[in-house]
This record gives structure tokens, sequence and C-alpha cells, in this order.
């Protein structure tokens, strides 16, 4: 493997933490507390990855952007409602934190976030888990457009001092694997979030893992290809 330094991102909710239920949940008080027919939570966890604003336009592209203001500010109250709730959590997936783990103990690699979350969500997110030693950059739908738009991604690069070349980007949407090719880095999917295997290959993953014990040897693959031999 190369000692050069490298940069593994990471997108938050899908890939990190399993936020599906309080999504569904918190978009469909939002619909209903505005008097409008809750969406499918298929279609409400195909966005997942995007800023809210953007979330939310593309849910109801049909509603005009004063009522959309308003179902954005429904969601975030009723997210921050229920996280009260005992029975709606946000757990890790499952070899996440053994994973992260693993490249932190590594000198030469750093390690970031890009969400459709604000810096508030998710920081709360990974305090909740005891995450926020592992990353040096955390990059937020505060910060930069909406995924794909890759200045989120640029944004971490531009902090961690590395090239975009060895730049890694794991995710779980289609909007993480635009990005990341976008952005000139490489990008690794994960089949246990919101979007089919196959979107993501199509969007441009260079590999889709299985299971977080995949992560560390796809990596050392992918830097010791880059590695010059004899």
């Amino acid at each position: 493997m190369s000692d050069r330094l490298k940069l593994v991102v990471f997108d938050c909710d899908g890939t990190l933490i399993d936020s599906q239920h309080m999504i569904a949940a918190a978009m469909s008080h939002a619909f209903t507390k505005h008097e409008m027919e809750p969406l499918p939570r298929e279609q409400v966890l195909s966005i997942v990855g995007l800023s809210l604003d953007e979330a939310i336009a593309t849910l109801v592209p049909h509603v005009e952007a004063p009522k959309r203001d308003e179902l954005t500010l429904a969601y975030k109250d009723a997210f921050f409602e229920l996280r009260k709730r005992a029975d709606l959590v946000e757990p890790l997936f499952e070899g996440a934190r053994a994973a992260l783990e693993g490249l932190y103990a590594i000198d030469h690699v750093l390690m970031g976030v890009a969400t459709g979350k604000s810096q508030r969500g998710l920081r709360h997110a990974l305090e909740a888990h005891g995450l926020g030693r592992y990353f040096m950059t955390l990059q937020t739908a505060d910060d930069a457009p909406s995924k794909p738009h890759p200045e989120m991604l640029r944004r971490a690069i531009r902090e961690a001092g590395v090239e975009p070349a060895d730049t890694v980007l794991v995710g779980d949407t289609t909007y993480d694997m635009e990005m990341a090719r976008a952005a000139g880095a490489y990008a690794l999917g994960v089949d246990w979030g919101y979007h089919e295997v196959d979107t993501l290959r199509r969007a441009g993953a260079g590999k889709v893992l299985t299971h977080f014990d995949e992560l560390l040897p796809a990596l050392d693959r992918l830097w010791a290809a880059e590695t010059p031999t004899g």
C-alpha cells in the first residue's frame, strides 16, 4: 500500500447509520400536519442523501415553493421531537464501528463525512454514537450545494490536503456515486442502504460492498493497485 496520504469520506444516513425509520416517520408527520397524504415509504427513502430542501422539492415538485418551505420546517420539527422517542432509534450498521477503528489506526488515512444532514443534525448523530473523533472533516448541506453536486466532497478534499485521486467516497445512493465521480474521487457503494445495487453501478460505483467487513480489504486492493512495482 502506498504511504501517500489518503482520504475516505463516508455518507451518513444509509451508510454509517440506519436512519430510515426516523426519516420516514418525520416525513409522514410533516405531510400529515399540512393535510397532505403521506408518501409511500420507498419513495421517501429514495431521496435520502439529498439536502432537505432538495429532497422535499424532489418528492413534491408540483407543490409551490412556500408550501415546500412549510413542509421542510415541519419535517425539522418532527425529527427533533421524534429523537426523544425510545421506539425510534438510529443504529449503526453492523460492522461500521470496527471498520472506522481499522481505518483510524492507519497513520496515512484520514476520514470525513459528507451528508445531506445539517451540521447540527450530523454532530448530534455522531455524538450519539461516539463517532466524532474519527473524522477530521464534516461536510453538510449547510456548507455546499446538495449532492450530487461535487462541492461538498471537494471541500473535504481541500481540508484534508489530499488529491482527488487519493480520495474514496463510501455511500449508498446514486447521489453519492455521482458526486464522487464529478469530484475525481473513487466511488465505493454499499448494498445495505436505500438505493439498488444496479443503480449504484450505473451511477459509477467502482465496487459495491455487501458488508462493512469488506471495506478495508477493498481499500487495500485499490491502493495496492496504485503502487508501482518492480
